[in-house]
């Protein structure tokens, strides 16, 4: 077994035009003070990183990761959840999603997808040479607005929906594959891989593809009442990042899951900031640690009432309690006697 690695954190819920969240060193001296010890990297803001740069230039990416581990930190992961959206998306959501992209492919749905491909490529070979081995980011979705059949889907929708979405996103997963690199898809509500059926329905789309990978957060799957533990067992050699972001499901006699369209404060269901909701997270940590998960506990802040430092503080906290040194031997070692095959077939009565 390994010890997962961290705290980390996300910090895309963090950049702001305010010090010191406005800069690279100023971001980094605040996560580094709180006992963070990684940070996952959005990669939209060339204030911290320019993506298609670290990918052209193994001596910007060399840089880059010195300036970082000057505050005795790590790149975990980068993100491009942004980009990902984009790959895939309905045109019942053009507008909304145009403000991820550059101004110049705005009212180009084509021209944006171009471009989020191209940013998930520079992604890959960005993660290889910062010395990477897992990518965060988004399936988009051409589907999610069919998820309840009312109407009745026409036959084969759902199949078409996802054999385009794996033709969109095999070229990118084999890129990945190049640099060495796994994608973890961020399975989210509002994407097409939004649980375990759907993310098993892309696989098979994409024919089992050995880059597919998971980024498992629970809170999603609190909100859809999706069993977060079992889903361990299930996806174990899967999971290959991971988000620490607490959520709660209170249902009444007015909503439930999908929350009446009220303000995330007055929803049934709503993230948390860590140790604030519901989520089991010894169990999880006990859980990817016998599975020997090797990568990073990075926490995710996303919370309608705790102000954001306040949940990074305590969040770092959180997570370094949770983590768990695994043992390097059995804690029934001291009665171990010698033994050898003989001994071993005269106590079977052989």
């Amino acid at each position: 077994m390994t010890t997962i690695q961290g705290p980390a954190v996300f910090l895309a819920q963090f950049i702001s035009d305010e010090a010191p969240f406005n800069s690279l060193d100023g971001i980094c001296k605040w996560a580094a003070d709180l006992g963070f010890k990684g940070i996952q990297m959005p990669t939209l803001d060339t204030r911290f990183i320019d993506l298609k740069m670290a990918a052209e230039s193994k001596t910007y990416a060399e840089e880059l990761k010195g300036t970082i581990a000057s505050y005795g930190l790590e790149i975990t992961e980068l993100s491009t959840h942004l980009q990902g959206q984009l790959v895939a998306v309905h045109p019942a959501y053009d507008d909304f999603f145009d403000a991820f992209a550059p101004k110049n492919v705005h009212g180009e749905p084509k021209a944006r997808q171009e471009w989020a491909v191209q940013q998930l490529k520079y992604a890959a070979k960005a993660s290889q040479n910062l010395g990477l081995n897992a990518h965060a980011t988004f399936s988009g979705s051409l589907l999610w607005q069919y998820f309840h059949p009312w109407p009745q889907r026409p036959p084969g929708l759902v199949e078409d929906g996802f054999a385009e979405l794996a033709k969109r996103w095999l070229p990118i997963l084999n890129e990945f594959d190049q640099n060495g690199v796994d994608l973890c898809y961020e399975i989210h509500p509002g994407e097409d891989l939004f649980d375990g059926e759907t993310y098993e329905m892309f696989l098979k789309a994409v024919n089992n593809h050995s880059r597919a990978c998971l980024l498992y957060d629970p809170s999603h799957f609190v909100l859809q009442q999706l069993d977060y533990i079992q889903y361990i067992d299930f996806y174990h050699e899967k999971i290959k990042a991971f988000h620490v972001k607490d959520a709660e499901f209170n249902p009444t006699g007015k909503q439930g899951t999908f929350g009446g369209y009220q303000s995330w404060v007055n929803r049934a269901g709503r993230y948390r900031s860590p140790g604030d909701g519901q989520i089991d997270f010894k169990t999880i940590f006990s859980k990817l640690a016998q599975y020997d998960f090797k990568g990073w506990a990075v926490m995710e802040w996303e919370c309608c009432i705790k102000n954001q430092e306040d949940g990074a503080r305590e969040g770092a906290e959180f997570i370094k309690n949770h983590i768990i040194k695994v043992t390097d031997k059995a804690f029934d070692d001291f009665a171990a006697v010698e033994t050898n095959k003989a001994f071993n077939r005269k106590n079977l009565g052989l």
